[in-house]
């Protein structure tokens, strides 16, 4: 799959540097300054599916908002290498291992499952001494995030794509105040038949011509975390561009997958989990084991490439979610870079795991995927049941 635009002209080459740069900017602008994710949107019981991470395994994985990495410490890994460029998404990680060691069930979802804490203040204060310098300094702004007396409500809809979320819900709860009753009588539906039947009910209502518009805003996206690069590989490549692409997803994760199971799509229509539906660093009966292990996880802020520069070694595993579509896009030379050092920091059967918004593996250079042995008889099943229900495409290789 292509990402660049035909042709080979100076007239094009020069229209696709200037897209580049566009693009560019305004994804650095708004990702370079603030928090972007604040739950994870991959789904890691496929993860950890793939992974068979085991006693000795050595993982290598972009932070996010550090809810997987937490996950796969439940399946007790030697050490995991949580890297992201974005400090903010390190300092995330590193209030909810503060809360966690903290030790109380309550106070640890109070804050994040229902996103908010009457005593934010107090709880912060008294763990604020775990933390690093750079997310004492980041929290010590933001720590309102998770004030139940602000506008918003809850820590779920800050964050460049919890304010995208709370935009398009707000905008569409107040155009039709009826989505959001449907909505909610969707994810607590009993059977995949009441899902369906639900929503055929409520996917009227959501596409209106507010709902077309919107999702075809770049700025949204971008909040979303979904740069250029892969909004082009969705209008290129699927039939119908972003909006059937959107449309098509959205109904395959609200009547294909159970609902009532769904934390992913729950957090950003309600603004909070539930104790049966929620990621599982926020289930109480594991909350010990998280605590003992919490020390396992060390967080870096720089990039992947920079990462296996200064700490060389032999790493099990690498979950690289879909930052690569980006690369293959803006920069091929730090793609070949990074994979170069991947290899070289890897043993035969070293495992690694992508996302794409691509529907193939074009993103991946031709001379990287000799040295891989993929799995699409297993990735392609499983891809199926993934609750987020947004990339395009999953990919599971072992380096030969």
């Amino acid at each position: 799959m292509k990402v660049e635009p035909r042709g080979n002209s100076s007239g094009s080459g020069h229209a696709r540097q200037f897209l580049k740069a566009a693009h560019g900017l305004v994804f650095h602008h708004v990702h370079g300054g603030q928090l972007i994710y604040n739950t994870c949107w991959e789904d890691p019981r496929i993860d950890r599916q793939l992974l068979q991470l085991r006693p000795d395994s050595r993982v290598v994985m972009i932070t996010s908002a550090g809810c997987n990495a937490l996950d796969y410490l439940l399946d007790d890994p030697a050490e995991i290498h949580a890297v992201d460029v974005n400090f903010r998404q390190n300092a995330l990680f590193e209030l909810k291992r503060a809360v966690i060691r903290h030790g109380d069930f309550a106070d640890l979802f109070e804050f994040f499952g229902i996103g908010s804490h009457e005593k934010y203040k107090p709880l912060y204060r008294a763990i604020r001494p775990a933390l690093p310098a750079y997310a004492r300094e980041f929290w010590d702004r933001k720590i309102s995030f998770f004030d139940p007396g602000s506008v918003r409500k809850s820590f779920y809809y800050h964050g460049a794509a919890g304010s995208a979320a709370w935009l398009l819900g707000g905008a569409l709860f107040r155009a039709k105040p009826n989505i959001k009753n449907f909505a909610l009588c969707l994810l607590d539906a009993d059977t995949p038949a009441q899902q369906r039947e639900i929503y055929a009910l409520l996917e009227p209502k959501i596409w209106s011509r507010l709902s077309n518009w919107l999702i075809r805003q770049r700025i949204i996206m971008t909040l979303l975390g979904v740069p250029g690069p892969q909004i082009r590989l969705i209008e290129n490549h699927y039939p119908g561009g972003l909006a059937a692409y959107v449309k098509d997803k959205l109904r395959h994760v609200m009547t294909g997958l159970p609902a009532r199971e769904n934390y992913f799509w729950r957090v950003y229509i309600t603004g909070s989990y539930t104790t049966t539906c929620c990621p599982n660093y926020l289930r109480a009966e594991n909350l010990p084991t998280l605590a003992a292990r919490a020390a396992r996880i060390r967080a870096h802020t720089c990039t992947v490439t920079e990462f296996l520069r200064r700490h060389p070694g032999v790493y099990s595993h690498y979950v690289l979610l879909d930052h690569q579509d980006w690369l293959a896009w803006h920069d091929p030379a730090a793609l070949r870079e990074e994979w170069d050092l991947i290899l070289a920091n890897s043993r035969p059967g070293t495992k690694i795991l992508l996302r794409s918004a691509g529907l193939d593996l074009d993103f991946v250079p031709e001379v990287i995927r000799e040295r891989l042995r993929f799995f699409p008889g297993m990735t392609d099943g499983l891809h199926t049941t993934d609750r987020v229900g947004t990339y395009g495409s999953l990919h599971f290789a072992e380096v030969l």
